[in-house]
């Protein structure tokens, strides 16, 4: 590295509307700088977080073409105009939807581009502190809560007044993945009565670790990596049976249940919708992959049988602050196992979560 230019690391700006989040904050600016790495931030990258271009300047960065950095941080997939702002030989790090997105994949492959998807990191207790699938779901979780209290006729906790007592608004969270349990432990510290319910019999203690019932439908599908399998069409139908009777008895539904690279499964029929109370709602954070709710549309809200079901896209973005911050440092620590202690790139595609991640330009990064 003696006498070379150091490698640059290039924040750029969002490009898709709705998205507020940036891959990097100034604080941990300063941590790759003292890697031996040059941090450049695109003008006006940080302006959905309320940073200055200014305040990236004063930890360290500079302002100026992203692009045509050795390794490039974003959040949402590029477009196609931006594959072609990449220099070839560049490395890019985001979510890059690699089981959806096979286009898009591709033209980073004819790009010459060496990308990591970080939805593709494995799961394992070494990449924890890479894991911003999970880490945006924690978000995603939280905020469904908020988005059900405010959607929600009545309220969340039990309150005493002098015209009487209020009852807590009972609450089903479906899937007990990151996203369920924030969602479980936050609609608790709202006061209301929170349920949850996953195929994995396993994250029965999990639920109730936050404070949660545990509604036991008898159907399990444990799978592999952390997921759910997918259910047979005759569990499934048992399960649609015992479901639709017991989300009835709710005020708020919760839905969290993916298949990674699958359709998601439809768990809220229209017929559990119809006999659920009027004024209800349903939070469905599936909709991207097709929604766990059968009346589900997509980015909409819509009232069906006078329940409302909301369908966010994109919740992390709505709270861009925290989930900035804990997106870059997921991505801090990725680009650290990309580097030797020189600042110099390193890609070691020997390393499972290196192999794991990478998503194309493989063989030109291992090479």
């Amino acid at each position: 590295m003696v006498g070379s230019a150091p490698l640059t690391v290039g924040v750029v700006r969002e490009s898709l509307p709705g998205e507020r989040r940036v891959a990097l904050v100034p604080r941990l600016v300063d941590r790759l700088v003292r890697r031996g790495l040059r941090v450049v931030v695109e003008p006006g990258a940080g302006a959905g977080v309320l940073l200055a271009d200014s305040v990236f300047e004063q930890a360290g960065a500079e302002i100026g073409d992203a692009w045509q950095a050795g390794i490039v941080l974003k959040v949402a997939p590029p477009t196609a105009d931006e594959v072609a702002r990449l220099k070839r030989g560049a490395v890019l790090i985001g979510f890059l939807k690699p089981l959806s997105d096979v286009d898009g994949i591709a033209a980073l492959d004819r790009a010459g581009v060496t990308a990591f998807a970080v939805e593709s990191i494995p799961r394992i207790t070494r990449a924890q502190a890479m894991d911003a699938l999970s880490s945006q779901s924690s978000v995603a979780g939280y905020r469904a809560v908020l988005l059900a209290a405010d959607r929600l006729i009545r309220f969340f906790p039990m309150l005493t007044t002098a015209a009487g007592t209020v009852p807590p608004a009972n609450v089903l969270v479906l899937g007990a993945g990151v996203a369920g349990l924030q969602a479980l432990a936050t609609a608790k510290r709202l006061g209301s009565r929170p349920t949850g319910y996953d195929v994995r019999p396993e994250v029965a203690d999990q639920v109730r670790s936050v404070g949660a019932n545990w509604l036991d439908l008898g159907i399990e599908a444990v799978g592999e990596g952390g997921y759910a399998r997918e259910l047979t069409e005759e569990e499934r139908a048992e399960q649609q049976r015992r479901l639709t009777e017991a989300i009835t008895r709710f005020d708020v539904v919760i839905t969290t249940a993916l298949v990674p690279g699958r359709k998601a499964p439809t768990l809220v029929t229209e017929e559990a919708v119809r006999g659920m109370p009027a004024g209800a709602v349903v939070v469905d954070l599936a909709g991207e992959s097709g929604g766990n709710c059968e009346l589900t549309e997509p980015g909409k809200d819509v009232v069906v049988h006078d329940v409302t079901i909301c369908s966010p896209l994109n919740l992390p973005a709505e709270m861009p602050g925290h989930a900035s911050e804990l997106y870059a440092r997921n991505l801090t620590e990725l680009v650290e196992l990309l580097v030797d202690g020189d600042g110099g790139l390193a890609i070691d595609f020997a390393d499972e979560i290196v192999a794991g991640a990478c998503v194309a330009g493989r063989e030109r990064g291992a090479a």
